[in-house]
């Protein structure tokens, strides 16, 4: 069974769009989603443009799109797709949940909501090598100490995990962090404090406006941010698209519930391979493409010859 999984922000890469693959499906997209944002969206991964969250939400949302329309072109249905906060976007367009339009729309509403609530000093930090629990109560000692508030992110594995939070927080808690035995913690490419209680009320409004946006009871399996969980109508979708900014990513959860369901390949789609490594590291029997490290004829090739051994 194939699962198409989709990357988040800090993903980005300068030019990555450029990069994507020379398809006709792909080509199409592009066209497509500069009609609808009103731009060239080729302008969108240049490196003053990756400084906007708008921008780097909708090349993301475009890339995923153009990716699974070039698989589908090639025969590639997708089993199951599951996204990485913004790559849930992608992912919904994968499995019927969402058309393309409506999506591009809705990541772009859902970023100004969060560039305009925090346009400057939030952000991200990776940790590795601590749980969830261990960070959780190192973010308790943080604020008892009256130091602000950080907050647990995302879990993308069991000892890979992110951390929320305004700058000067989030640079005291790396420092314990690593203090606490962290085997890394750094700072990633995000200006904005993603699955948090700081962008609640960005949620509401989000929520309100996903109610005039249509969704469709998905054709294939859809697996939710905030349970980890597969989703099976179309209002379930919509809320896990509209409400995932506030709330915890629970990213390995959702790749176990995909592996329990009988993926054995899996393809990120662009930009970079995070999701792929995390695959590859825990359950070594999926195969685990990374689509921006191949060449389009070659990741085909590879993942018919991987789906027909199974």
């Amino acid at each position: 069974m194939l699962a198409l999984i989709f990357p988040g922000q800090g993903a980005q890469t300068d030019g990555f769009l450029h990069r994507l693959p020379q398809h006709p499906a792909v080509q199409s997209t592009l066209d497509e989603a500069s009609s609808l944002l009103g731009a060239d969206v080729l302008t969108l991964d240049a490196p003053d443009a990756l400084r906007s969250t708008v921008a780097v939400q909708c090349g993301l949302t475009v890339a995923g799109v153009a990716l699974t329309r070039a698989l589908a072109d090639e025969g590639f249905m997708p089993d199951m797709s599951a996204g990485l906060s913004v790559g849930a976007y992608p992912a919904a367009v994968s499995c019927g949940a969402l058309d393309f339009p409506h999506a591009l729309k809705m990541v772009r509403r859902r970023a100004e909501l969060m560039q305009a609530a925090y346009p400057s000093g939030y952000g991200l930090a990776a940790v590795s090598g601590l749980s969830e629990h261990e960070l959780a109560t190192l973010a308790a000692q943080h604020a008892n100490e009256g130091e602000p508030p950080v907050y647990i992110g995302n879990v993308n594995a069991p000892r890979q995990i992110v951390m929320a939070g305004a700058n000067a927080a989030l640079d005291s808690f790396i420092g314990r962090a690593l203090a606490a035995g962290a085997r890394k913690a750094t700072r990633l490419a995000v200006s904005v404090p993603s699955h948090c209680e700081l962008l609640a009320n960005a949620t509401d409004e989000l929520v309100a406006y996903a109610r005039s946006i249509p969704f469709h009871a998905p054709r294939s399996g859809y697996i939710g941010n905030r349970g980890g969980r597969p989703l099976y109508t179309a209002d379930a979708i919509r809320d896990d698209l509209a409400t995932n900014m506030r709330y915890t990513v629970r990213w390995f959860d959702a790749l176990t519930v995909m592996e329990e369901m009988g993926a054995r390949v899996s393809i990120e789609a662009p930009p970079g391979q995070v999701l792929t490594d995390i695959t590859r590291e825990h359950y070594p029997d999926i195969a685990a493409l990374a689509a921006s490290t191949f060449a389009f004829e070659r990741l085909t090739a590879t993942a018919r010859r991987r789906l027909d051994s199974e």
